[in-house]
């Protein structure tokens, strides 16, 4: 189906009504349980893999056996071992692990009005924080208003500064980021040998000012603007009169090694899932035609997080 947006309030109305919606109401997406990414070589033989923890322990909306199916199915047959955490974060926790992955972690999902609070309490902050520099791997996905004011505290332990909006894309144009678009990065990630990444598929998310040490994986560019409402009923209802940044100079996408561990943060959950949206059962995540590549990224992802590039 082809919209035509006539200004940038119906733009951002639409974007509520495709993106934020799903977020609420989950019944309106399932999982696609029939997505297969062929690995042509695991990692590790089937349960032999490095430990990974899922967090499922801060309001998150994306589960293993939910909304990242195809993600807990594809590193699984990588052969990692993925265990989900209904816990606080402690250092018996991390000491078992080696990659820690949270995704889409919110204060209150009942209320998206400002302020958001953090939901890692300090300690668990500090437990992850020192664990990392230690030697620990930390996957931190995030995406549009209000996850990341939830998790901002956490992100600025390792000098991330995440926008607590929703990046929109003039045009509505389908969001792939790209080499030629000049909008994906050539770097240790998307350059793996026998497994180079061209191009990515993203659905929305939010932008974020990254430490000079990080390395960029993907950024937003002019063709951008985050809004950054202080109410949900502004993105629903807008008055025009929202605070915006243009996307110029931010990322949603990027890593960086943190004393003798890693960190990899990205501003969008949609490309790491495999979803069926609407009556027309439409495809979403590392399905969808565009994202070809998405799940061999991820792959990479988490082979640079298990030293293994």
């Amino acid at each position: 189906m082809t919209y035509k947006i006539r200004n940038v309030q119906s733009a951002i109305k639409l974007y509520f009504i495709i993106l934020l919606l799903p977020l609420i109401a989950t019944g309106q997406s399932v999982s696609d349980t029939s997505y297969h990414f062929a690995i042509k070589r695991p990692m590790y033989q089937v349960g032999t893999g490095s430990a990974i923890t899922f967090d499922e322990s801060h309001n998150n909306p994306h589960t293993l056996k939910g909304a990242y199916y195809a993600f807990n199915k594809l590193l699984t047959g990588d052969g990692y071992v993925l265990k989900r955490t209904r816990e606080q974060v402690t250092a018996s926790i991390l000491k078992n692990t080696n990659i820690y992955i949270t995704v889409n972690a919110m204060a209150d999902p009942s209320n998206w009005d400002l302020p958001t609070h953090s939901v890692f309490k300090d300690h668990e902050i500090n437990e992850i924080y020192e664990w990392v520099k230690k030697g620990g791997s930390l996957f931190l996905i995030t995406d549009h208003m209000p996850c990341p004011a939830s998790v901002n505290k956490l992100a600025e332990k390792f000098g991330f500064n995440i926008l607590n909006g929703f990046a929109l894309r003039k045009g509505g144009a389908p969001e792939i980021f790209s080499r030629l678009g000049n909008n994906l990065h050539s770097n240790l990630i998307t350059n793996t040998r026998g497994a180079v990444i061209d191009s990515i598929r993203i659905w929305g998310g939010t932008g974020f000012i990254v430490p000079k040490e990080a390395s960029v994986i993907s950024k937003l560019d002019e063709n951008y603007t985050v809004y950054l409402p202080s109410k949900a009923s502004e993105i629903n209802y807008p008055s025009g009169a929202i605070p915006s940044v243009s996307g110029l100079g931010l990322v949603n996408g990027a890593f960086l090694k943190y004393g003798k561990g890693k960190v990899v943060v990205f501003g969008d959950s949609a490309p790491f899932t495999a979803q069926l949206q609407g009556i027309g059962s439409d495809k979403r995540g590392m399905n969808h035609v565009d994202a070809s590549q998405n799940a061999q990224f991820l792959l990479n992802i988490i082979h640079w997080l298990d030293n293994k590039l």
